[in-house]
């Protein structure tokens, strides 16, 4: 490979490099808000933390990626212009079509990453993620139930504490449950020992035994109420239903070019949109990053940030238009993908190109006499 590939490379790949890690410190942060929430909540283990923020991570690389591609191209060839090195490499005979290997030594493997997160791993961590929550919160053991710490009972109904708690879980010591009962007061159970119980219907049981039930008004009163029982069943609140496997968010890319459904065909277009959209980022960016030494580069970032946030946009709008019905489903996304890849084309390859010289004009006959 020649010595000035290995050099533009080298640029291109530390510029998208380092445009990336700042987009994954800003993503992450957002992120890790969002299943911190979850988990204060109790929807979410707090075990779970670092394995949903991987999943979340995995779901947003066909959104961070293209950005930090576009962005991260602008920079670098753009910093080529402002320290003129651009133009010594021009006067060596290297221009657009000769720096396309470079570029798409870098650009073509990420645009397999967006692709693959896209179309196959983006889907799958969002089923997986899902399904690690449903089964967490069926099972009260699993969604962090442990010795000597306070357990929020899912969806907010209250607390359960267990002071001990067998090897495999299934049976509890010395068990304190405070909960807003489905008559609007307050449950305040005590027992010696319990266990949870989940019936086949999905039902669940927290069953205690050898305990007391002091139940009272939930704004103060003196109507209040306490039970001495040998048994107690707690019915815990269902969850709420937020995995459907039919939903075509969840569905594998092979199984939704089968699926006939709107909302199937939106989702197989939306999935296909930005490894192509990536790619044509990927080539505008050089063109737009063209710039004289001395003047500012990063009114032009802001350009092609703009151009980005646009596609991004047109793209998920599109996806509504196909699911209500506004766009017939053969047509997909590629009124958005093909022109934007036809511009990007063009103004890749004839970037720096001069004009043709413009004839003379013809002498008027006569003018002379």
């Amino acid at each position: 490979m020649p010595k000035l590939d290995r050099y533009l490379i080298s640029e291109f790949a530390l510029a998208i490099l380092a445009t990336l890690v700042v987009l994954l410190i800003v993503t992450v942060g957002g992120a890790f808000t969002d299943v911190l929430q979850d988990i204060a909540r109790g929807r979410v283990p707090a075990g779970m933390m670092l394995i949903q923020l991987g999943l979340v991570l995995i779901k947003w690389t066909p959104i961070i990626l293209p950005l930090a591609l576009m962005l991260g191209l602008m920079l670098g060839v753009g910093r080529l212009y402002r320290d003129s090195e651009m133009p010594v490499i021009t006067s060596i005979g290297v221009g657009p079509r000769r720096m396309l290997r470079p570029l798409m030594t870098v650009v073509g493997p990420l645009v397999i990453v967006v692709a693959a997160c896209s179309l196959w791993l983006g889907p799958w961590a969002d089923r997986v993620s899902k399904q690690m929550i449903n089964d967490a919160n069926r099972n009260l053991i699993l969604a962090g139930l442990e010795p000597g710490t306070f357990t929020g009972i899912p969806n907010g109904n209250g607390v359960i504490y267990v002071a001990s708690m067998s090897k495999d879980g299934s049976h509890l010591g010395r068990v304190f449950v405070h909960r807003y009962n489905e008559k609007g007061r307050i449950d305040v159970v005590t027992a010696n020992q319990g266990e949870l119980v989940v019936e086949p219907g999905g039902n669940r049981y927290l069953t205690l035994q050898e305990g007391h039930q002091l139940e009272g008004p939930l704004e103060g009163g003196k109507d209040f109420r306490l039970v001495t029982y040998a048994r107690n069943e707690i019915l815990l609140p269902a969850v709420e239903a937020k995995f459907d496997a039919r939903d075509p968010e969840m569905l594998p890319t092979t199984e939704l070019i089968s699926d006939p459904r709107r909302e199937a065909q939106a989702q197989l277009h939306f999935r296909i949109a930005p490894p192509l959209l990536a790619l044509a980022f990927a080539l505008m960016a050089v063109p737009l990053a063209r710039s004289m030494p001395r003047q500012a580069r990063y009114g032009r970032v802001v350009v092609g940030f703009l151009s980005y946030l646009i596609g991004q946009n047109l793209m998920t709008a599109g996806r509504g238009w196909l699911e209500n019905g506004k766009l017939a489903p053969a047509l997909g996304l590629w009124w958005l993908v093909v022109p934007v890849m036809a511009i990007a084309l063009w103004l890749y390859f004839t970037d720096g190109r001069l004009g043709r010289p413009r004839k003379p004009a013809a002498p008027v006959a006569g003018a002379a006499a």
